[in-house]
């Protein structure tokens, strides 16, 4: 009974009750979003960097060498040659060493030469088919064979550089031979193929339409013999990859080799811990800051409760004087004031979640167009909106504990003479 009361009293004056459920429902909106996308963000950039202790590749910017090589979200640094590289992958300390050769893309989702050795550090595992084992044969991630219906048998051309708009390479198609199960990982949004096979494709190619290719991390043969006849293997001479995913027997490899790779080569070794923790403290800054703007707004609904409750309390007196003659105690008094502002926060929070998740929704079909990343609306984190909850309701409380307490001190003998 107090609760019906209290719900038709919070609409007695509808455009203050629109108001506060507006800004409650902003603040619960943009604290879940954040907080959902700070663990799944943190989730999948830790998840794909298992396995590598350090990523070899052309100097540049350590932080661009690990999203392009590790995550494949940026441009690499440039090439690397391969017969130096392999110097280095086959050292001691070494336990096992993945050579990268960026290709180019298909419909925006990037061909990656490598060996099955990749595959076995994502924990990737076929569903359909087999892997790649000749030139040009390609195993597709678990999303683009969704997204783009591709199956066992298809073939395709690959498209210039990264952008799907790219010049059509149409003198040697792919054809796909596996799809790999879903991962969860960067893996599900990869064409993988041979490192022979990226540079059959690009042999002297490229590099005659565009002498700048290479700078640009794709792989060119150097020299100006073509190998367009035969298929090409790891063997060839002069080639370049793109990047080395290193891991180490003991961690002396990752503590000295920084310093000795640059000071004996042209490449150099980033730490992927390093630069991914780095990159979470530069998130984190927008993320504390958007967070204390959603605190902010969710005290400012609080201040708006407390002034919606304190100035209809000034206009209910007389009706609250006349429950108190019929029976109502002072404490159902304060409940129904105190019931009337939780059910403002009850209602805020429940819209405020929709929207969230609404909102990274739409974020997450931002990110995946543009990055290849997804996020999950549906996932709920208990601990922290739990605790976002219990501070709705506290704000909620606070609102309403000073027109409650006046409600409950009511002089119903005063209240009636002055009415």
């Amino acid at each position: 009974m107090i609760a019906k009361l209290a719900w038709k009293n919070i609409w007695f004056k509808p455009l203050n009750t629109i108001l506060s459920v507006i800004l409650l429902t902003s603040s619960v909106a943009i604290i879940t979003t954040l907080v959902l996308v700070e663990k799944q963000f943190e989730e999948k950039f830790s998840s794909n960097i298992d396995g590598v202790d350090l990523v070899m590749g052309a100097q540049g910017s350590p932080l661009q060498l690990i999203l392009s090589s590790v995550y494949q979200v940026d441009s690499p640094t440039g090439n690397i040659s391969y017969d130096s590289a392999k110097v280095w992958m086959q050292h001691p300390f070494v336990q096992k060493a993945i050579p990268l050769a960026f290709g180019d893309n298909y419909r925006g989702y990037k061909i990656l030469g490598t060996t099955p050795d990749y595959l076995e550090k994502y924990g990737a595992k076929i569903a359909e088919g087999n892997l790649f084992e000749k030139n040009f044969e390609v195993l597709i991630g678990s999303d683009i064979a969704k997204k783009l219906s591709l199956k066992i048998g298809d073939e395709f051309f690959g498209s210039h550089g990264d952008a799907a708009e790219g010049e059509v390479h149409d003198h040697y198609g792919y054809k796909v031979v596996g799809i790999a199960k879903p991962t969860g990982k960067v893996v599900d949004n990869l064409i993988l193929c041979t490192i022979p096979s990226v540079w059959q494709m690009h042999g002297g190619h490229e590099e005659a339409e565009n002498p700048a290719h290479g700078e640009e991390g794709h792989v060119h043969v150097e020299g100006e013999e073509h190998h367009e006849e035969a298929d090409m293997t790891l063997d060839e001479p002069g080639m370049e990859i793109t990047a080395v995913l290193l891991k180490f027997r003991n961690k002396m490899g990752i503590v000295t080799w920084p310093r000795i790779i640059a000071q004996n080569t042209k490449m150099q070794v980033a730490s992927p811990a390093i630069e991914v923790n780095r990159l979470f403290s530069l998130f984190g800054i927008g993320i504390s800051a958007l967070q204390y703007l959603a605190y902010g707004i969710m005290l400012i609904s609080g201040i708006s409760i407390f002034i919606a409750l304190y100035n209809t309390l000034k206009e209910r007196e007389n009706e609250f004087a006349l429950m108190r003659v019929n029976g109502a105690k002072r404490l159902q008094l304060l409940k129904v004031v105190m019931i009337e502002s939780l059910l403002l926060c009850v209602v805020g929070f429940i819209f405020g979640t929709i929207l969230g998740r609404v909102g990274l929704s739409m974020l997450s079909n931002s990110a995946e167009e543009d990055f290849k990343m997804s996020f999950n609306p549906y996932e709920f984190i208990w601990e922290k909106e739990g605790t976002l909850f219990l501070l709705t309701i506290f704000v909620g409380f606070i609102a309403a504990l000073i027109p409650a307490v006046k409600a409950y001190n009511l002089n119903i003998s005063k209240t009636l003479a002055n009415a």
